[in-house]
C-alpha cells in the first residue's frame, strides 16, 4: 500500500544506503511495499515484502525528466487499482517528484536541502556551493513546489527540520533520523588496527575536502608514521589526490567501496574523522560507532546527539584544524580512552540510531498519511 520513490537505489550514495537498511528491516506486519527505482546494476536486489520496479534512467536531466513521466504512469495504473495509498519520495534528486500524481498523498524524506547544500542555511558561509544563483534559484523553486505537494516531511536531524521550516513550510515535519543495522555492524576486537585515521564519505567541498586535506597534512606533521585512509569518491576527488601525493605512503585513498567491503575498513580503524560542514546525517559516522570507533568532527547541529563530545568521540569548532589534530592524537595515544568513546558510540547507536527500531517508526510514519487518504 506505500510506493517508496528514489531513482538511485543502486548507487554507493547516503541515500541508497538508508534505503537499503531500511527495507532490509522492515517490521513485520507491515503493509506492503512497492520500491520504483532506476534499472539494476549488477545483482538486483530483494527484501522480503517488498515489490521491485525497476524503470530505466541515468543521471542527466533528461533521462530523469523520462524516468518521471513513466513512474507518473505507474503511479496512477497502481492507485487506480488500489494498490497504493500514499507515495514515500526521496529527495534529492528533485525532477521525478515535480511529475508525481496530484491525487495521491506524499510523505517527502528530505535527506538534504539545496539551501543546506548551497552552504547558506548558517550565517557563515564555510564553503562556496557548486551552482551559480539562477541555478540554486530553480533548484529551490523546485523544492518548494514539492514541499507545497507533500503532506508530510521526514527530517533526519533537528537541523534538517529547520531548513524544511525555512523553506515556509506549514504542514507536519517529523525528525526520524538515519541508522545503523547493529547486526551488520559489530566490532571485531581480534583485527588488526592498521588504519589510525579513516575518512569516509563524498569528497566534495561541502563535505569538507579542502579542510580534509589540511587536517592530513597537519596530521602527517605532527605524526609522521600515521596511516590515513580516505574512502570516498566525488568531483573535488583529483584535487584531493594531487594535493596530498607528496606525503605518499601516509594516506591511502582507496575510491569507491561497496557498503559490504566498508566493514574491513571499520574494522582496522581506530579513529573515524570527519572535516564535512553539510551533511543529512552520515550513514558512514553511524556505521563507524556502531564499530565502536570514536567520531572526531566539525560541531555542527546534524551531528548533535550523535556525536557527544567527550562521551561517544569529540565535537571541535569548525575549521579549528590545530584542535582537531590534537583531539585524534589523543584518541590514538590513549587506546583505553578510544576503547570507552567507542563502547559508549556502540551503546548509542543500539539505544537510539538501531534501523530495527527505526523502521518500525518510519512505516508508523507513513501508514498515518495512508490510512487518512480516501480509497477509490
Amino acid at each position: 500500500m506505500i510506493a517508496i520513490v528514489y531513482p538511485q537505489l543502486y548507487g554507493v550514495g547516503g541515500i541508497a544506503r538508508y534505503l537499503d537498511s531500511f527495507l532490509a528491516n522492515l517490521p513485520s506486519g507491515s503493509p506492503p511495499v512497492t520500491l520504483i527505482t532506476g534499472a539494476s546494476v549488477g545483482t538486483p536486489r530483494s527484501y522480503p515484502g517488498v515489490d521491485i520496479t525497476h524503470i530505466a534512467v541515468t543521471e542527466d536531466r533528461g533521462s530523469l525528466s523520462l524516468w518521471g513521466l513513466s513512474l507518473r504512469r505507474l503511479l496512477t495504473r497502481l492507485h487506480e487499482a488500489k494498490r497504493i495509498r500514499c507515495i514515500n519520495l526521496h529527495v534529492p534528486p528533485l525532477i521525478p517528484g515535480l511529475l508525481l500524481p496530484p491525487n495521491i498523498p506524499m510523505v517527502l524524506t528530505a535527506h538534504t536541502t539545496y539551501l543546506g547544500m548551497s552552504g547558506r542555511f548558517y550565517p557563515r558561509r564555510y564553503y562556496e556551493g557548486q551552482w551559480n544563483g539562477a541555478s540554486l534559484a530553480i533548484k529551490m523553486w523546485m523544492e518548494r513546489r514539492l514541499l507545497a505537494r507533500a503532506n508530510k516531511v521526514i527530517a533526519l536531524t533537528e537541523q534538517g527540520r529547520a531548513e524544511i521550516l525555512s523553506y515556509g513550510f506549514k504542514g507536519p515535519v517529523v525528525v526520524v533520523p538515519n541508522g545503523a543495522d547493529t547486526r551488520n555492524f559489530v566490532p571485531a576486537p581480534d583485527v588488526a588496527k592498521t588504519i589510525d585515521v579513516l575518512f569516509a564519505g563524498r569528497i566534495e567541498r561541502r563535505k569538507g575536502s579542502r579542510a580534509m586535506v589540511q587536517l592530513c597534512k597537519s596530521l602527517l606533521g605532527a605524526r609522521p608514521g600515521l596511516c590515513i585512509s580516505i574512502v570516498g569518491y566525488g568531483e573535488d576527488e583529483e584535487w584531493v589526490r594531487r594535493s596530498l601525493q607528496h606525503l605518499g605512503a601516509g594516506v591511502e585513498l582507496a575510491g569507491k567501496v561497496s557498503f559490504h567491503d566498508m566493514n574491513g575498513y571499520y574494522q582496522r580503524s581506530r579513529v573515524y574523522v570527519s572535516t564535512s560542514y553539510y551533511e543529512g546525517l552520515p550513514g558512514t559516522c553511524l556505521e563507524a560507532m556502531a564499530m565502536g570507533l570514536p567520531a572526531v568532527v566539525w560541531d555542527f547541529l546534524f551531528y548533535r546527539n550523535l556525536v557527544l563530545d567527550g562521551e561517544t568521540g569529540f565535537t571541535i569548532a569548525p575549521d579549528d584544524t590545530g584542535t582537531m589534530t590534537a583531539k585524534i592524537l589523543q584518541l590514538i595515544d590513549d587506546p583505553l580512552m578510544a576503547d570507552r568513546f567507542g563502547d559508549n558510540a556502540r551503546a548509542l547507536l543500539s539505544l537510539r540510531y538501531d534501523w530495527h527500531s527505526l523502521a518500525r517508526t518510519i512505516v508508523g510514519e507513513l501508514e498515518t498519511v495512508g490510512h487518512a487518504a480516501p480509497s477509490q
